[in-house]
């Protein structure tokens, strides 16, 4: 099972943009068809809403991947 790490812009992405994002999905149209089949699972539990909201710390798979969201690494003061 592939893993991607996905860091999060702000403090939440909706379900079908994080699809999206990934390349798990090649459109609106394909990432909503997705979560309406029952392909996608949120924190193990199957998610049919396709604009839930999703944060820092949720795994979502689908398909073999498995997407981990995190919160953007902090600069490193002093670093540049």
């Amino acid at each position: 099972m592939n893993l991607i790490d996905f860091e999060l812009r702000g403090e939440h992405i909706p379900l079908d943009a994080l699809l999206k994002a990934t390349g798990l999905a090649g459109s609106g149209g394909e990432a909503k068809t997705l979560v309406q089949s029952g392909k996608v699972q949120v924190d193990g539990q199957p998610e049919l809403r396709r604009t839930a909201k999703l944060r820092a710390g949720q795994v979502v798979a689908v398909t073999g991947t498995r997407v981990r969201l995190c919160t953007p690494a902090a600069p490193t003061e002093g670093a540049g």
